[in-house]
C-alpha cells in the first residue's frame, strides 16, 4: 500500500503486527504486508456489514425458500437486537491502539462486547443450516463445516481489523449460539403467528419502534442506536410483506415445475437466478436510496435543518424515524414489490 493522507506521516502495521509507528496529529496508517490475509479478512468482515445483508437474505427468499428466509430475518433481527443493546448495557471498551492496528474507523465510536459480527455470522450460518437440513437433500457434514468456517471466518476477522477481543469474539459467538438453541423449539409457532395473525403487522411495526426510542442512552453519540433501528426496520418490513403474501398472494417461489433449492443447476435455473437477484437488488437500492431522500426531506422540513446536517441526523427524533421507514420500505419492497415484479417479467 503506498503513501497515505496529507504526506506528514505513514503508519505501518499488519500483517505480522510488526513495526507500528505512531505520529502525533496523524490518521492511524498502515502499510500491507500480506495482501492474501489482508483482503481474505476485509472480505470476511464485510460478511457482517449491511452489504451481505441487503444481498444475501433477499437471494435466500427470491432463490431458495421462503421459510428459511423468514426464520433467518427473524433470527438474524433477535440476535442482532440483544448483541447491540448489550454493548451498550456492559460498555466494555474496543482494543487500544497501539498496541492493535484499527483497520476500520466507523464502529470505534462503538463498544466491544459482544462481537456483533460474530453474533451474526454464527446466527446467519446455523440458521440456514438448521432450516434446510430437514427440507433438502445434502450432506449435512458439509453444511456444517461450511457454516462452521463462515462464521470462523467473520470472527477471525474482528481479531484481523483490530477491532475485537478474543473474549468480545467468543463471547458473541456463544451469545448467539444460546440463542439459537432457546429459540429453536419454537421457530414454527413464531412463524405461524407471524403469517397468520391478525395484529401482526400492527405489532411488527410498534414492538421495534418502542424498542428502538426506547434504546440505552449513551454519554456521547455512538452508531449502535442507529443500526439496530436498521436492522428491526427491515425485520419489520419484510415481516409485514411475509404476512401480506401470506394472506394476498399466492406463494411465490415455491410451484412445482420452479424451484432452485438444491437441485443440479442448469443453464436456465441460473440466468432465472442470476435475472432475479439482479432486478431485485436494483430496486432494493432504489428504495433505499428514494426513501431516504424523501424521509430526510420531510425531517429536515418539520425540525428546520439542512438534509446534510450530520448532527441533527443524529438525533433521537430524526435518526429513528429516518432509520426506521427507509428501512422498513427496504423490506416491504424486497418481499412485496420485488416478487410483483418478477411475476410481470416472467422470472416466477
Amino acid at each position: 500500500m503506498g503513501h497515505l493522507g496529507d504526506g506528514r506521516c505513514l503508519l505501518a502495521a499488519m500483517a505480522s503486527k510488526s513495526e507500528i509507528w505512531n505520529v502525533q496529529g496523524c490518521t492511524q496508517k498502515y502499510i500491507v504486508k500480506n495482501y492474501f490475509y489482508y483482503y481474505l479478512f476485509k472480505f470476511s468482515a464485510a460478511l457482517g456489514e449491511e452489504i451481505f445483508y441487503i444481498t444475501f437474505l433477499p437471494f435466500i427468499y427470491w432463490n431458495i425458500d421462503h421459510s428459511v428466509s423468514r426464520r433467518m430475518i427473524i433470527i438474524w433481527s433477535i440476535v442482532m437486537y440483544i448483541g447491540q443493546v448489550s454493548k451498550d448495557i456492559l460498555k466494555w471498551p474496543r482494543p487500544l491502539s497501539p498496541p492493535v492496528v484499527k483497520l476500520e474507523m466507523r464502529t470505534n465510536a462503538e463498544y466491544g462486547m459482544p462481537s456483533t459480527h460474530a453474533m451474526a455470522a454464527t446466527a446467519i450460518s446455523f440458521s440456514f443450516l438448521i432450516a434446510t437440513t430437514n427440507q433438502y437433500k445434502y450432506p449435512f457434514e458439509l453444511g456444517l463445516v461450511a457454516a462452521f468456517v463462515f462464521s470462523t471466518l467473520v470472527c477471525l476477522s474482528r481479531l484481523y481489523t483490530g477491532m475485537h477481543t478474543v473474549l468480545d469474539v467468543i463471547g458473541g459467538a456463544l451469545i448467539s449460539a444460546v440463542l439459537l438453541v432457546l429459540l429453536y423449539p419454537v421457530w414454527d409457532v413464531i412463524d405461524h403467528l407471524l403469517l397468520t395473525s391478525p395484529f401482526c403487522p400492527l405489532l411488527s411495526i410498534v414492538v421495534p419502534l418502542v424498542l428502538c426510542y426506547n434504546y440505552p442512552k449513551l454519554d456521547y453519540y455512538s452508531p449502535t442506536r442507529g443500526d439496530t433501528t436498521t436492522i428491526l426496520g427491515a425485520g419489520a418490513g419484510a415481516t409485514v410483506g411475509f404476512w401480506l403474501n401470506n394472506r394476498y398472494a399466492a406463494p411465490a417461489y415455491t410451484s412445482e415445475n420452479f424451484q432452485l433449492g438444491f437441485p443440479l443447476l442448469t443453464g436456465k435455473i441460473v440466468v432465472v437466478v442470476l435475472a432475479r437477484f439482479f432486478v431485485g437488488i436494483i430496486i432494493v437500492l432504489l428504495t433505499r436510496q428514494l426513501m431516504k431522500s424523501v424521509v430526510l426531506g420531510m425531517l429536515g422540513y418539520r425540525y428546520k435543518f439542512p438534509i446534510r446536517d450530520l448532527e441533527a441526523r443524529r438525533r433521537l427524533e430524526v435518526e429513528v424515524p429516518y432509520k426506521f421507514i427507509t428501512y422498513s420500505s427496504v423490506g416491504f419492497s424486497a418481499t412485496v414489490v420485488v416478487p410483483v415484479l418478477h411475476k410481470m417479467l416472467g422470472l416466477m
